[in-house]
């Protein structure tokens, strides 16, 4: 199915993968992280089943478009296999680095906002689209740290991409809430900037409080481990009013809640966008 989604869905886990075949639930569309699937042939076939009746978007966690030293052709040629498989919707990843020499590693490392990191990201990009036949969708990160080697924003860096390279957005404005509050900057701000006629799509997560080696003070992970917090849902309607509504992807990876849960956050997502429709409709009215 390749209808492109209107509304809210969720992250599918192999966890909750038998209960959504059999129950089929009203779920708006579904996200999978591929590299989840390409070793376990039965779930692929699932899958694949699921795929004739919900929009089924590609989440990609091992590409890795900011290694320098380039992508693993071997897994983007799995990947591919994947989608001309599902036919999904969307095909994403992240503005980050997770591999080193033949070394993955299991977390998305930051890069610096720089000419060179440009041109880097986006060979990588233009590799991967070319080999998919498809746009790649491009993901804001969770940050934590920055570098004094930047000569541009995040926002800057990532509008250049899209003007390079033709690829498209995902906006995850839970990310954003992390990295405001991790770096100090304005998440209003933030998304007043974000090159809107780029995203396709939005995701939001939840994250956990830590506390941070400054006494008194914490920093925020990016854990996809609980509901999302009352500063996204905020956030959200925010973006919502300045940008219009997108795709909205309800994102939940570690200590998983039941299908029903995750259910009810897309349902709210909906609701907050159904919301602004109205006020909109109302205001243009009068």
């Amino acid at each position: 199915m390749t209808t492109i989604p209107t509304g809210p869905g969720i992250g599918l886990r192999l966890a909750h993968l038998a209960q959504l075949v059999t129950t089929r639930p009203p779920a708006g569309w579904l996200e999978v992280h591929p590299e989840n699937f390409l070793a376990n042939a039965h779930a692929a076939e699932l899958l694949a089943e699921l795929s004739a009746q919900y929009p089924i978007s590609v989440h990609t966690v091992g590409i890795s478009v900011g290694s320098a030293g380039g992508i693993d052709r071997l897994h983007l040629q799995r990947i591919r296999k994947l989608v001309y498989q599902i036919r999904p919707v969307f095909v994403s990843g992240h503005l980050a680095w997770s591999t080193y020499g033949a070394e993955y590693l299991n977390d998305l490392l930051p890069l610096p906002y720089s000419e060179e990191t440009l041109q880097i990201v986006s060979a990588h990009i233009d590799e991967v689209q070319n080999t998919l036949g498809l746009p790649y969708l491009i993901e804001n990160p969770a940050s934590y740290v920055g570098f004094d080697s930047s000569t541009m924003k995040e926002t800057e860096f990532l509008r250049k991409l899209v003007q390079q390279t033709a690829c498209r957005l995902l906006l995850d404005v839970s990310n954003v809430v992390v990295s405001a509050h991790n770096m100090g900057f304005d998440a209003n701000q933030y998304i007043d900037d974000f090159p809107a006629d780029g995203i396709v799509e939005m995701h939001l997560g939840g994250f956990t409080p830590e506390e941070d080696a400054t006494p008194g003070a914490e920093v925020w992970i990016d854990t996809h481990a609980a509901a999302i917090a009352e500063r996204s849902w905020d956030l959200y309607a925010y973006t919502v009013r300045r940008w219009g509504a997108k795709p909205t992807l309800i994102e939940w990876d570690n200590e998983l809640p039941s299908l029903a849960t995750l259910l009810d956050e897309a349902a709210y997502a909906d609701g907050v966008t159904t919301a602004i429709a109205r006020e909109a409709a109302h205001a243009k009215a009068c």
